[in-house]
């Protein structure tokens, strides 16, 4: 009784506050929100709208977005601004819909905190498979969001599909494997209430367990939290902080702290720019609604999504390739202390399409890749030669790809100098 009054006050208060971005309108365009059956394995028997806006590309990125208990997708769809940001940015929103008592998503059974175990993580999972067969949706650019249980539930879904998602940004939520209970209980009070304290190892130990094995590239996190929150205490958010940055093996103390809106306290670990390994903000004096406009927008961009551009792999409609040579590469970096994370995208600025690509550069000594994304890497230190994954290997007339990798550094975190596509020589952007 005490969970269900608990429940009721969550999403009268939520609704109250708009959820994260006040009273967001539905969007003035002519896509809408369409309800999609038979979209896959759905153990536990979700259900799933999409939004697809107009214009979209032919490989548009995806972001899933999970309401909070006594929720739907449709309401979360109405008083968020992700549909919105999507008509803006045009990426596809999937809004998942848990159906059992209560509309709180399975974040506690032993299925749900183990990869393909079963429950709404699988069904999930299900509804992104979907919509990258139906949309060609780009497996590079997939990301989740969430509010309350749907915070917690994008925890779980990093855990569950590192492979998968590539961020996430989770708004009054708990660590992955916290709310963990023994059935038929689903309401775990210590961790609701802050009592849960782990050391980052044993956070993070958490998360890799959840697929045991598993040694490629881990999706970046942010984290929301507000400093009076009465349902899911501000204890949680630290948590949160030491499990990802141990998972992503970033330093626990902030590469920055600044101050973006009133009240609001913003740290980024790893890194210093938008899309750093990890980012948390604390919101003061708000408890469990976070209504102040801008967040769905901070988390977009966290995601890299806040261009209009086309997509990577999308030649450009109307501006000029790039000039100065046959190709062009733009290589960031993000550094700690004793590791980083590079991002390389590749331009071919000629007029025919380049397949079964190779690019060739050498890392600055010290430098040795430990896991990648979009590409292979041999060796893993000194001069290295990328090759494609299956799905980005070729490069079409005017077109790009993106892909890179983790590695650790002795102390020099510099840039290799130059790069060769296909052994020709590329112009470093």
């Amino acid at each position: 009784m005490i969970r269900k009054r608990i429940l009721s006050w969550l999403g009268a208060a939520l609704l109250a506050a708009g959820v994260m971005v006040g009273q967001a309108a539905t969007p003035a365009s002519a896509a809408s929100l369409v309800e999609v059956t038979n979209f896959g394995t759905n153990p536990s028997g979700l259900r799933m709208h999409l939004y697809v806006p107009d214009g979209v590309g032919s490989n548009p990125a995806v972001v899933v977005a999970v309401h909070y208990c006594t929720g739907t997708g449709p309401a979360f769809y109405s008083g968020t601004d992700f549909a919105r940001l999507a008509d803006q940015y045009k990426f596809i929103v999937i809004y998942p819909s848990a159906t059992r008592s209560g509309q709180c998503f399975d974040v506690y059974t032993a299925e749900a905190l183990r990869r393909n175990g079963g429950s709404d993580p699988v069904g999930i999972r299900s509804m992104v498979g979907y919509v990258q067969q139906r949309y060609n949706a780009d497996s590079n650019r997939i990301y989740v969001t969430g509010a309350s249980s749907g915070a917690m539930m994008t925890n779980v879904l990093l855990g569950d599909y590192p492979d998968v998602f590539k961020a996430g940004a989770a708004f009054m939520g708990v660590p992955a494997t916290c709310f963990a209970t023994t059935p038929p209980n689903t309401w775990n009070s210590d961790c609701a209430n802050g009592n849960v304290i782990k050391s980052a190892q044993q956070w993070g130990d958490a998360v890799r367990n959840m697929y045991p094995g598993y040694s490629g590239a881990r999706p970046r996190m942010q984290v929301w939290h507000g400093t009076t929150d009465p349902t899911l205490r501000y204890p949680n958010f630290g948590e949160e902080i030491k499990q990802w940055t141990n998972v992503l093996g970033v330093s626990q103390t902030p590469s920055s702290t600044d101050t973006p809106q009133s009240g609001w306290t913003r740290t980024r670990y790893g890194g210093t720019g938008t899309t750093a390994p990890v980012e948390a903000i604390s919101v003061n004096g708000v408890g469990h609604s976070l209504p102040m406009s801008g967040m769905a927008a901070m988390a977009i961009a966290f995601f890299g999504l806040n261009s209009s551009t086309p997509p990577p792999d999308d030649p450009p409609s109307d501006d000029p390739p790039p000039t100065g040579g046959p190709c062009a590469v733009e290589y960031t970096v993000s550094s700690w202390n004793t590791g980083l994370t590079a991002n390389i995208k590749v331009t071919n600025a000629t007029t025919a399409a380049v397949s079964g690509w190779t690019l060739r550069f050498t890392l600055p000594s010290g430098q040795t890749v430990t896991s990648s994304w979009g590409a292979s890497y041999s060796p893993t230190s000194g001069a290295v030669t990328a090759t494609p994954a299956s799905y980005n290997a070729t490069i079409g007339a005017g077109g790009s790809v993106s892909f890179g990798f983790q590695a650790n550094h002795t102390g020099n975190a510099a840039e290799p100098t130059s790069f060769a596509l296909n052994g020709t020589t590329c112009t470093v952007a």
